[in-house]
């Protein structure tokens, strides 16, 4: 019999759990824009950015041309009314939040700390991690987490995407900052071009075998003005159905470590943007059909992970 994560009765191990058995109360994300550009877009290795990218990683109830102190202020309001008694962790969430030299990081974010951040989360690709910048996260006073976009472990979907990087160029990264005790969580992607689900368990697979902190589960969404839109217009590409990216995602989680925390399972498009599955906007249905499924087949999260190590 798998583990039961007693406080939400979840068969996987959610951030919930982990943060009230953590830090004994919610911790909430403050969404920062920094001014960060990608290597993928500028032309350093490529441009345009990945084919699902439309400008940016995320919905911005800020203006970025505020300072990061005067975005977490802004942030802090909003979350405080809803949560009073919250922790914050300031999501340094908008394109590739490491591309830049070691002071330019610095004062980013320390600045966000000394404006109040419990916490620090720096969302980046793992070809922009290096040792100096390393030491850097891991020399700040407050827990530090670093989201590396993954997506898959299939160099041949990648270079379908336009991530102009490899599974190798991913590993690097990654073990320089396991190499430092930094906290890593790791974003993958269902529903790529091209992609099976025998393909998206192996992802799963190979990642859980690396022992990551923490994962986050994606829906590959269809975004207005993409590439990937313009596939999806010429009927070159057809999103997952809700029952393929449950089953997916049920059996996916089965491969990971029961300890790895389970930041995400289904991502929120922007829905003034989004133009498919319309079905993922209601995240409760997804969420409960998950639930479901894996009560149906008496499943755990880790249950093969523990068979396979």
């Amino acid at each position: 019999m798998g583990f039961i994560y007693s406080d939400d009765n979840k068969r996987y191990h959610t951030l919930y759990y982990h943060n009230r058995h953590t830090y004994g109360r919610r911790v909430i994300k403050a969404v920062i824009d920094a001014g960060f550009t990608c290597p993928n877009i500028d032309g350093t290795k490529g441009c345009g950015g990945c084919i699902f990218c439309d400008g940016g990683s995320g919905y911005f109830t800020t203006d970025p041309r505020l300072s990061v102190t005067e975005q977490l202020e802004h942030e802090k309001e909003r979350i405080f009314r809803k949560y009073p008694s919250a922790l914050i962790s300031a999501y340094f969430q908008a394109h590739t939040n490491t591309y830049a030299d070691t002071g330019t990081l610095s004062k980013l974010y320390n600045e966000a700390i000394n404006a109040g951040a419990d916490a620090v989360a720096i969302a980046t690709r793992a070809d922009c991690i290096d040792e100096e910048k390393a030491e850097l996260i891991s020399s700040l006073p407050v827990p530090m987490t670093v989201e590396l976009g993954l997506q898959t472990v299939h160099d041949e979907t990648a270079e379908k995407l336009n991530r102009c990087h490899t599974y190798a160029d991913f590993l690097a990264g990654y073990n320089i900052l396991r190499s430092h005790g930094i906290r890593i969580c790791v974003h993958i992607i269902d529903g790529l071009p091209g992609e099976t689900p025998e393909m998206m368990l192996k992802t799963a697979e190979k990642l859980g075998e690396l022992r990551p902190d923490a994962v986050k589960i994606h829906l590959l969404h269809i975004i207005n003005g993409t590439v990937l839109h313009d596939m999806y217009e010429r009927g070159e590409y057809t999103p997952m159905t809700k029952e393929e990216y449950i089953d997916t995602v049920v059996h996916q989680l089965r491969y990971l470590p029961p300890e790895t925390v389970i930041e995400r399972i289904t991502g929120d498009g922007d829905k003034r943007t989004l133009i498919a599955p319309l079905w993922s906007r209601d995240k409760i249905s997804v969420l409960g059909g998950i639930d479901k499924r894996m009560a149906e087949l008496g499943i755990y999260q880790g249950d093969r992970f523990s068979k396979i190590n």
